[in-house]
């Protein structure tokens, strides 16, 4: 039985985004179900979620961003929009393929929003997805197509912060 995907966004300026996405993928890998998650910001190989995610076997992580954006006048904005694009390139192939029940584009909305990728070719790609897949859109600054494009939008709304009380980022928690 064919069912039509489904695209699920997160956004806002919360923490949780990312955490939520995968906790989809791993209740996803409960069902036998295989999921992808593609990072377009994040580039770095010691997060835990890539040790989790190994020790699983049913969810794949692809990371194709370089870490912190920089502004866009800097010269080193070039190199990110390059690998957005290379991420964004297989990502296009593993939506349509059919491979994974689950396909989380991680902070692909701050992506967006910062000018690495235009919205148009992220909406056209994501509508090319395979029957019986479901995408989730993660990040800050959601742009309305990406709104739009969803099925279901949440916003993660930031209430409070250990950063803004000087508690540095934890093992496990943040990374």
């Amino acid at each position: 039985m064919s069912h039509n995907p489904r695209v699920l966004l997160l956004t806002g300026d919360g923490k949780g985004k990312t955490t939520a996405a995968l906790g989809m993928a791993l209740r996803a890998s409960g069902h036998d179900l295989s999921s992808c998650v593609i990072q377009f910001i994040k580039g770095d190989k010691s997060v835990g979620e890539i040790a989790a995610a190994q020790a699983n076997g049913r969810i794949d992580i692809i990371q194709c961003g370089l870490g912190f954006l920089p502004q866009p006048e800097a010269p080193q904005f070039a190199e990110h929009r390059a690998a957005a694009e290379a991420g964004w390139r297989t990502a296009c192939e593993i939506l349509a393929s059919g491979r994974y029940a689950l396909v989380v584009l991680d902070e692909i909305c701050l992506a967006v929003s910062r000018g690495l990728l235009a919205e148009e070719q992220v909406c056209r790609g994501v509508g090319q997805v395979a029957p019986d897949t479901c995408v989730v859109l993660t990040g800050r600054g959601a742009t309305p197509g990406l709104i739009a494009l969803a099925d279901t939008a949440t916003e993660m709304v930031c209430l409070k912060h250990g950063l803004q009380a000087g508690i540095p980022a934890q093992k496990g928690i943040e990374w």
